[in-house]
């Protein structure tokens, strides 16, 4: 009897734990599909997210293909107001040439200097022509020959108890002149051909200082002023020319000048630095002595940048614009499929 209990209760415990692990099993099947159905929805956001940002990726960077057109239409209108800038300027200074000519026999004030440029005086003095700059070098095209050379600039000094003269010195472009020119100009004040524009106390009664000081004749002070004929010169106001980055700066220790610098060039000249500088624009040249050759007004009105430069400009800015912008179209077109 105890053994057929044994055996009984043995067998009670094996059946439930079949039990037990076929409901375990069951619940395996039964969730499995549960979690998986779970990981593929997690998996499908996730494709979905990034999908979606990808796609706002490459709208973004489509959009930056039609950037290069954008800025070059803006050039392109940007070139259309400089035209429009440049038209009034051109007019403004044609005006200015156009009015009557100002007498200068006394130095401006601050106002009026700063309202004189491009209007056309009229002076008188003496040229220096031991303290002339030579600016260069410029080139000129002659019978389309193009020729070196500079610029010169001497100072021109007032004539002592002349009526006509002017009171103050003023720096004159005088006009172009070729290189074999300068060359001789430098030798002959080197030289000292050239009379001192105010002759030296040591002069005023014909005699030199030295044999003055061993005569033992009394030295009667007369009063002579020196027969100076005043030279008239018809000029343009203007300022210091602004040098581009290729050119060189001026070295005036060694007497190189590239672009004009009116304090700078003063000051060489023992001038004060606000000292009035004109271009003379006088159309009389001797053709047995033609240089300095002076500036023609024509080139005094132009500019380096003409409004028919600026119109060349915007066509070149629009065309480009209109290529790149139809190089992004075709880029985004989408393509079709071929069967």
């Amino acid at each position: 009897m105890a053994s057929t209990a044994r055996t009984l209760a043995h067998l009670r415990r094996s059946s439930a734990a079949a039990t037990s692990s076929r409901g375990s099993y069951a619940y395996f099947l039964i969730s499995k599909p549960f979690t998986s159905a779970a990981a593929s929805a997690a998996s499908s956001d996730s494709d979905q997210t990034l999908s979606s940002s990808s796609g706002s990726k490459g709208k973004g960077s489509r959009w930056l293909l039609f950037l290069p057109g954008a800025i070059t239409f803006g050039l392109g209108t940007w070139q259309i107001f400089r035209r429009q800038d440049k038209i009034k300027l051109l007019e403004y200074r044609e005006k200015r040439l156009e009015m009557e000519p100002l007498q200068f026999h006394s130095y401006p004030s601050t106002q009026e200097l700063d309202t004189l440029e491009f209007r056309k005086v009229v002076c008188k003095g003496v040229f220096d022509d031991k303290k002339s700059i030579f600016v260069g070098p410029r080139s000129r095209s002659i019978s389309g020959v193009t020729e070196n050379g500079y610029y010169v600039i001497t100072p021109l000094m007032p004539v002592e108890n002349h009526p006509d003269s002017v009171t103050f010195p003023i720096l004159v472009n005088r006009g172009w002149v070729p290189r074999s020119w300068k060359d001789k100009f430098v030798e002959a004040t080197l030289d000292e051909k050239f009379p001192n524009a105010v002759p030296s106390p040591s002069q005023d009664d014909g005699t030199t200082s030295w044999r003055r000081f061993w005569s033992k004749k009394p030295i009667v002070a007369e009063d002579h002023t020196p027969s100076v004929t005043p030279k008239e010169v018809v000029g343009i106001v203007r300022g210091s020319e602004k040098p581009s980055i290729f050119v060189p700066a001026n070295d005036p220790e060694s007497s190189q000048w590239f672009y004009v610098d009116v304090p700078a060039i003063a000051r060489a000249c023992g001038l004060p630095e606000n000292t009035i500088y004109i271009e003379d624009a006088n159309e009389n040249v001797n053709p047995s002595n033609p240089y300095p050759i002076p500036k023609d007004v024509n080139t005094l009105i132009r500019s380096s940048v003409m409004p028919q430069d600026h119109l060349n400009y915007t066509l070149t800015w629009y065309s480009l614009s209109a290529a790149v912008t139809f190089m992004a179209f075709k880029r985004l077109k989408p393509r079709k499929k071929q069967r």
